[in-house]
């Protein structure tokens, strides 16, 4: 079995019970995965982008509990601590863990991205918040704009949402 596969297993257990947040994770993932194949990525990177994808809201949990809130700011602080526990009792390699938890800890941030898999990370977490959140045809259009960069991502959002 994979890392993925593993991390995935892992992740169902963590919200067992909660299929919002595994139907979530696991779009998320699924968009990652195919934009980041489709933009040629490294299989190095391909692989920590597709652990950061599976594992990205992993601080909801704590969010919850600690501030009873599962906002980005929240998310991005405990997010982290949570998935180097997850990702290190399976024996996932540190200097991945540390690359999945720097994603996991600027997943809600959208300014100065200059990396592929930040990137992609960022395009596929909102294609699935578009239509989980139901964004309004002219939020999708400012994400368009502002966020999207990569040929395949701006492929995916216009096929989701035609630009009207």
């Amino acid at each position: 079995m994979n890392d993925t596969a593993r991390v995935i297993d892992a992740m169902m257990g963590y919200y067992a019970g909660d299929p919002r947040r595994i139907n979530h994770f696991l779009k998320v993932y699924g968009f990652a995965k195919a934009i980041g194949e489709m933009e040629k990525l490294s299989a190095d990177m391909q692989d920590t982008l597709e652990l950061a994808a599976v594992t990205h809201d992993i601080g909801i949990k704590n969010s919850e509990l600690k501030f009873g809130s599962s906002a980005g700011g929240y998310q991005q602080t405990e997010g982290p601590p949570e998935a180097r526990k997850l990702l290190s009792a399976l024996g996932i390699d540190g200097q991945r863990i540390d690359r999945v938890c720097w994603l996991i800890a600027h997943h809600h941030t959208y300014n100065n991205i200059k990396d592929p898999d930040y990137q992609i990370l960022v395009e596929a977490d909102f294609l699935v918040n578009a239509y989980e959140d139901e964004l309004s045809p002219s939020a999708v259009d400012s994400v368009r704009r502002k966020v999207f960069k990569t040929a395949t991502g701006l492929l995916y959002l216009d096929r989701l949402y035609p630009a009207g």
